[in-house]
């Protein structure tokens, strides 16, 4: 029974930290692009006096989402217009069972890990719900009736195939070296360091496959310069004619996969909850040592792991109000010329590096 009720608040505390960045995301999306064009950015919303830098109008676009009625083209298929945008969310929030956002929490003796599930494929379940989300984009497009948002959903689904083979390629250098598809393991494999100091973080070992990976995982989550299936009012994407809470739905899809992508990233290249010279008793560099309690450790490891995670949001919002459109024969060229041959390429002086050196 302690095992259910275990797993039932990591799922709440899961869903809150998720939920809630994913609707801070859009309040930073438009005070980040506001600030990069020397504009004030949302401050219109408002309680009485208060205006707290436009917070509110996380709460006021929530209730516009809401209260907006939900229209169903004429001749649309009304089921699958429906769950499109069920699908894409939910294999979205699934993706985030497996992400540790610490190592674990030991409570009367009992160690508990800070992710949902612990399993040996993570890596493989976590690309199993992005492959699926393509299912809701596709459905969109489909159930529409209306030929542009098929095309753009035909857009999203091809750009979305070709960059996940990328994405995956990306990653197999990793594997050969910790050699492990659990992501807890992977976090704990990069523990001390390379000559003493650098830590020995997948950025320090697969330097090409950090920068492939990003790219890769930017196409995926459908977002500047990559935003060819949208397209917004320039070229019409596959949500075109959804309203409301529907519309709502597929707009934080967008944001959840940009907190997954970043958490991979974290993950991946930057040690996840791992804090330079700290170990399970506190700080120890060389002989000298500073003790802390257990708790202060798993504080300080959630906290740098977020602190990561920070970074990469505001890095990837940067990219995405500072970089143009790709057109689209130039994105496919980019995937299939480019990243795919130089992950391939990543792969093989991998292999050849642990060949010689072991």
């Amino acid at each position: 029974m302690a095992f259910v009720w275990v797993t039932l608040a990591k799922i709440g505390v899961t869903l809150f930290w998720v939920m809630n960045l994913g609707a801070i995301l859009t309040w930073v999306e438009r005070k980040q692009s506001a600030v990069m064009q020397d504009r004030i950015g949302a401050n219109r919303a408002n309680i009485g006096p208060f205006r707290i830098i436009g917070l509110f109008q996380i709460a006021a676009d929530s209730l516009k989402m809401i209260l907006k009625e939900d229209w169903i083209p004429a001749g649309g298929n009304r089921f699958l217009h429906t769950i499109a945008p069920i699908i894409s969310v939910f294999f979205a929030l699934l993706a985030f069972a497996v992400i540790p956002i610490g190592n674990t929490l030991t409570i009367s003796g009992q160690e508990i890990p800070l992710s949902i599930i612990t399993t040996d494929v993570a890596i493989l379940f976590v690309f199993a719900m992005l492959s699926l989300e393509i299912y809701g984009v596709v459905f969109a497009g489909y159930s529409s009736n209306n030929n542009y948002a098929m095309l753009g959903g035909l857009r999203a689904s091809a750009q979305m195939f070709s960059y996940e083979i990328t994405f995956g390629a990306t990653i197999i250098g990793l594997l050969m070296i910790y050699g492990t598809l659990d992501l807890q393991e992977l976090i704990r494999a990069q523990k001390g360091s390379i000559g003493g100091w650098y830590p020995r973080w997948g950025i320090f070992l697969q330097p090409l496959g950090f920068f492939l990976f990003c790219a890769a995982g930017l196409a995926e989550t459908k977002r500047n310069p990559f935003d060819l299936p949208e397209g917004e009012s320039e070229i019409v994407g596959y949500f075109v004619e959804y309203s409301g809470m529907k519309f709502g739905l597929f707009m934080l899809t967008d944001f959840l996969e940009t907190i997954l992508i970043s958490a991979l990233v974290t993950i991946f290249f930057f040690g996840g909850w791992q804090v330079p010279f700290l170990e399970a008793d506190g700080f120890h560099f060389g002989s000298t040592a500073f003790l802390l309690s257990p708790v202060w450790v798993t504080v300080l490891q959630i906290s740098i792991f977020f602190l990561k995670l920070t970074v990469f949001l505001w890095l990837f919002m940067q990219i995405r109000w500072t970089l143009p459109r790709f057109r689209y024969d130039q994105l496919m060229r980019l995937g299939w010329n480019v990243l795919l041959p130089l992950s391939l390429l990543n792969i093989f002086i991998t292999g050849l590096i642990l060949m010689i050196w072991g």
